[in-house]
């Protein structure tokens, strides 16, 4: 019979197997890192072309897992998604840099420039992904391009004969798109070229039979594109979005411990059962009751944190308190900044309170709250740099608030000019150039709140007052009508 683990052996575990998880998206994905929600089954459908997701939720792990035609073999098991095994995928878009497969963000800004118009240039991507001759021997992406626009008809019949030949194999190609925010530095011209990828997409949906596209996307990237290309939508009706259910948050911390290295894991698995063994190793299953019962997980997790966040009951229980205090505006939680708080919750428990009688202490796990709101903040304001300004007027309001004196206070600080300014950024690469990064109404303070509201970085309370969830407000030290203090007690 297994020994059950120690207070420390468990915050070793925890150390060990999510030391890395702020990291995401540097980290390739592995058989062992491969854990699938079945919320997730939809994103995977080849047929599905859009995937919405946040910052965090795992577009980027999928995108290359799609990549990898091992994972993909786990996944087609996984999800009982036969098809997955029968596909050619390609990158069309990336945060790595592949410029045999994509132009790359500076090649694509100077191909803008010169009035590329962006339906093309991915068309010539797509081509490229099919293997057109004549591209192969062409080693700039402005010369594909002019190619393309020169031989129309050629490649048409690429196309056509690449669909045909693929229907006669029974196999999809597949060209995958992820890291759009990184397109381009403007976001109306980044706006257009995610346009182009859809507006491309749609066509190949509709025209082909084995040709598909499938885009990991931002939602607010998504509307942005409609305003370019108003047939997305159509789109929208099979999109799939990337999202985590508490459960699904728990299961894939137990799925971490499980597969982490060494004996800790083992003795992990072997205390819990009914683990299985994927592919001689390679990967452990979680036993279903961890990856989707409330009570199971509650009763595990009860083993490793504090079963209450203060003195009793009334502060509330860690399994429910750690995600609702990570929860965006669109009640969302971001599994990269849940596994973030336990690791710095078992880090501050260890150098705070080392021999506490659980692996992670209520305070500590206050704190690895904070920790993750300061990083979730820091994300929101690296893809949308101009929410730092919004909010950060309202340091020292409390919340809820009403949306006129929201208003006000933006206008007391002359919020507008402020946006525009920041908006109007030069680099000097090749040259100045013009970016705007801000919102698209920095005028209209009405709409700059429903900007924010879709984010998910605001929320409107049922008697229309305007809130900001305890992820974003903690770092940008707003305070909460009736709460205490998140070190108290």
């Amino acid at each position: 019979m297994t020994e059950p683990l120690t207070a420390r052996e468990y915050r070793d575990l925890v150390s060990d197997a999510l030391r890395d998880a702020a990291e995401a998206d540097t980290r390739r994905p592995t058989a062992h890192t491969l854990f699938m929600p079945d919320s997730h089954r939809t994103a995977l459908y080849v047929d599905n072309t859009v995937v919405q997701g946040g910052r965090g939720v795992g577009k980027t792990f999928w995108y290359r897992s799609l990549l990898d035609g091992d994972l993909r073999g786990f996944a087609a098991d996984e999800y009982r998604i036969a098809r997955l095994r029968r596909l050619n995928v390609a990158p069309g878009h990336g945060a790595d840099p592949k410029i045999d497969c994509y132009p790359s963000h500076l090649v694509l800004r100077n191909l803008v420039e010169e009035g590329a118009p962006p339906y093309e240039i991915w068309y010539t991507v797509l081509l490229t992904a099919l293997g057109q001759a004549e591209l192969k021997d062409l080693p700039e992406w402005r010369d594909k391009v002019a190619w393309v626009r020169a031989n129309a008809s050629t490649a048409q019949r690429t196309i056509e004969q690449a669909d045909q030949q693929a229907r006669d194999a029974n196999t999809v190609h597949l060209l995958v798109f992820d890291a759009l925010e990184h397109l381009h530095g403007d976001r109306e011209q980044a706006d257009r070229l995610v346009a182009g990828i859809l507006q491309l997409a749609l066509q190949m949906r509709i025209g082909t039979r084995n040709i598909r596209f499938k885009v990991f996307i931002r939602p607010d990237m998504f509307d942005g594109a409609k305003h370019h290309f108003p047939d997305a939508s159509k789109l929208s009706g099979n999109a799939a979005r990337l999202e985590w259910s508490q459960t699904d948050l728990y299961g894939l911390l137990f799925h971490c411990l499980g597969n982490g290295e060494g004996e800790p894991s083992a003795r992990f698995r072997r205390l819990i059962g009914g683990w299985e063994d994927d592919a001689g190793g390679l990967r452990y299953v979680p036993p279903m009751a961890l990856r989707n019962d409330e009570r199971a997980q509650l009763d595990l997790f009860e083993q490793i944190a504090d079963p209450f966040m203060g003195a009793n009951f009334r502060k509330g229980r860690p399994y429910t308190w750690l995600p609702n205090h990570l929860m965006d505006g669109r009640e969302q939680v971001s599994p990269r900044s849940f596994l973030h708080a336990l690791f710095e919750a078992a880090e501050a428990t260890r150098f705070e309170r080392p021999s506490h009688d659980r692996a992670l202490h209520h305070q500590a796990i206050r704190k690895g709250v904070q920790s993750a709101s300061e990083i979730r903040v820091y994300e929101v304001s690296e893809d949308t740099p101009w929410v730092s300004l919004a909010i950060e007027p309202l340091n020292g309001c409390q919340v809820p608030i009403e949306e006129p004196k929201v208003i006000g206070i933006w206008k007391e600080r002359d919020l507008s000019a402020a946006l525009r300014a920041d908006s109007a950024q030069y680099t000097q690469a090749d040259g100045p150039e013009f970016v705007r990064t801000g919102p698209r109404h920095p005028d209209d303070l009405p709409r700059l709140v429903e900007e924010l509201i879709d984010l998910g970085v605001m929320r409107r309370r049922r008697d229309l007052r305007l809130d900001l969830p305890d992820v974003y407000r903690i770092a940008f030290r707003v305070g909460r009508r009736g709460g205490v203090p998140m070190s108290a007690g």
